[in-house]
This record gives C-alpha cells, sequence and structure tokens, in this order.
C-alpha cells in the first residue's frame, strides 16, 4: 500500500504549462476508464478555487507540497482521487450560473466515476515540482511531459507569457527540496521573456531528471509516433489498451477527428487541447523565435 492507496491508483499527467499535458491526459481519458480532473492546483478561477474539487486553498503558481506541509494537501487531495466530490463546499464558494453548471458537471462525473469504479486523472501543470510528492504519498502513476526548450520558449513568447520567479522563491520548502531554483533570483523583475522561460525549463528538467516514481515523456516523441507512444502510456498507467481507443487516438492526432471528438477541447472543463495533426505541429515549433532567439535557447538550457 502507498499513501493510503491499493489496487488501481490515480493519474497525474503534468510538465511545464505548453507541454502538452492536456492532450496527453484527454488521450489516456480516450478508453472511458478514467475521469478527467482539470488543473486543481490552478490559483485562478476556473479552473482552480474550486473546493468541491480540491477542498485546499491554492496560494501560488507550482505550490510546492511536501510531506512538512502536506497536513491540509493529503486528506485534500485523497478525497480528489477518491472522487469525493464536496457539493456543500462548492456552493458556498461559487454561485454564479457557471460555478453551478460546472458543480453539476464535475458533481456528476465524480459521483457516476465513483460508483462506476473509474480512477481520477489529474492533468495538473502546476503540479510539477511536487510530482514526487504525489507518487509518494498519493500512490500516483505520474507522467511528467518534457517539450523541447525552443519548442517551449517559442510557446510562450507566441502567447506573451512569462513567469513571475517570486512564487517560486517565496516557498521556503521548495528552494530548500531544489536549491537550483536559487539561480532565477538573478532574473527576478527582469523583462526578458526569453532567458527567463529558458531558465523555468532548465531547472524543471534538472528536477524532473532527479525525481523518482516519475515517468518523464518527450512531447516531441509522442507527436512524431501518438499510437505507440500512447499505447506504452497506457501500459504504465494500467489501462486498457483496445481498438477503439488506437482509433480515437489515431483519429485526434491526425486532425482527422470529427464524429468521434466526445473527449476534445469544450464545455466546462476547457483544456488547450484540440484534435490536431501532431507531426505537421512539429515542423512549426520554433514559430516566433529569430535564429538567434534559437541559438540562445539552445545555450542557455544546454
Amino acid at each position: 500500500m502507498v499513501g493510503g492507496m491499493t489496487g488501481r491508483p490515480p493519474i497525474l499527467v503534468t510538465g511545464l504549462p505548453r507541454s502538452g499535458t492536456s492532450w496527453t491526459g484527454k488521450m489516456l481519458a480516450a478508453g472511458g476508464e478514467l475521469v478527467y480532473v482539470n488543473e486543481p492546483l490552478n490559483p485562478q478561477h476556473p479552473p482552480g478555487r474550486c473546493p468541491g474539487v480540491l477542498r485546499a486553498e491554492v496560494t501560488h503558481r507550482f505550490q510546492y507540497i511536501c510531506d512538512d506541509n502536506s497536513a491540509g494537501w493529503l486528506p485534500a487531495f485523497r478525497d480528489t482521487t477518491a472522487l469525493r466530490y464536496r457539493f456543500l463546499s462548492e456552493l458556498r464558494a461559487n454561485r454564479s450560473p457557471y460555478d453551478l453548471a460546472r458543480l453539476l458537471r464535475y458533481g456528476t462525473a465524480f459521483t457516476w466515476g465513483r460508483v462506476a469504479g473509474r480512477r481520477a486523472l489529474l492533468d495538473d501543470p502546476f503540479a510539477v515540482l511536487s510530482a514526487g510528492w504525489f507518487a509518494s504519498r498519493l500512490g500516483c502513476r505520474v507522467i511528467a511531459l518534457e517539450r523541447d526548450p525552443v519548442s517551449f520558449v517559442a510557446s510562450w513568447q507566441r502567447l506573451g507569457w512569462t513567469v513571475y520567479f517570486h512564487e517560486l522563491l517565496e516557498q521556503p520548502l521548495l528552494v530548500r527540496d531544489h536549491p537550483e531554483l536559487l539561480e532565477l533570483r538573478a532574473l527576478v523583475g527582469s523583462q526578458d521573456r526569453v532567458a527567463k522561460a529558458a531558465a523555468l525549463w532548465r531547472v524543471t528538467h534538472r528536477i524532473l531528471a532527479r525525481t523518482p516514481a516519475v515517468l518523464v515523456t518527450a512531447y516531441e516523441d509522442l507527436a512524431r509516433d501518438p499510437v505507440p507512444g500512447f499505447r506504452r502510456l497506457y501500459d504504465y498507467a494500467g489501462l486498457t489498451w483496445s481498438a477503439a481507443v488506437e482509433r480515437r487516438v489515431g483519429l485526434a492526432c491526425t486532425g482527422a477527428a470529427t464524429a468521434e471528438r466526445g473527449f476534445a477541447w469544450s464545455g466546462l472543463s476547457r483544456t488547450a487541447f484540440r484534435p490536431m495533426d501532431s507531426r505537421r505541429a512539429l515542423e512549426t515549433a520554433a514559430r516566433g523565435l529569430t535564429p538567434a532567439q534559437v541559438s540562445r535557447v539552445r545555450e542557455l538550457t544546454t
């Protein structure tokens, strides 16, 4: 028994934002054995700040959870991974029409999933620095997506995203356990978005490389050959691979998905995933970066 779990473990799909976690999570859910839970550690509402899904207060992006601060997190995530939805907690916190509709959707999915014996799948990039805790204390099968650094930085550039390193550095337990994060102090307040995204990739890569019980998976490998790649992830997660699953994954990863799009980007649990031709997506991975910026990212992340 690990972390109070026996038998069929929950699954965590994580990795830095824009590394393919939503795509991977939706493909794993294509077989109908999982209840998909979107970003419970997202500090923004929605998808986060929903106590029906996770009855704990998220205060930071990349909230760090370890044994020394898990008194509140462990029971909260045990409820989430056991698909116990907290209806009253959700009603007290969120009462807009959207929130009520989301309560109905998630409450129904959790309740029916628990009755049907389904497992929880957490798709949460904000859990990436706590992946080891999810594996050891909750017994999760953890899949961490890692994207090529040039592709990762280019994606953030196209979206105009940046990272605020104070949210990491002001978490003492995080810095204690992962001291390489101290490298980021030099970039606090910097407007150099390329350097900041590259630095975030670099330190996260090093942390994941030494985190036990986490399967680090290259996004590009999945994108180049999605059917065998996802079949390997199904085996690792203890999911059933079938002809129907292979067909759905194949359709969703070639841009040909039409009628069989029940797990696509839609509804009240929106994700970044949309059906796509994953091989062609690799051809434009560096779009938005100049050749000089590409070389710089390589230097900063090697």
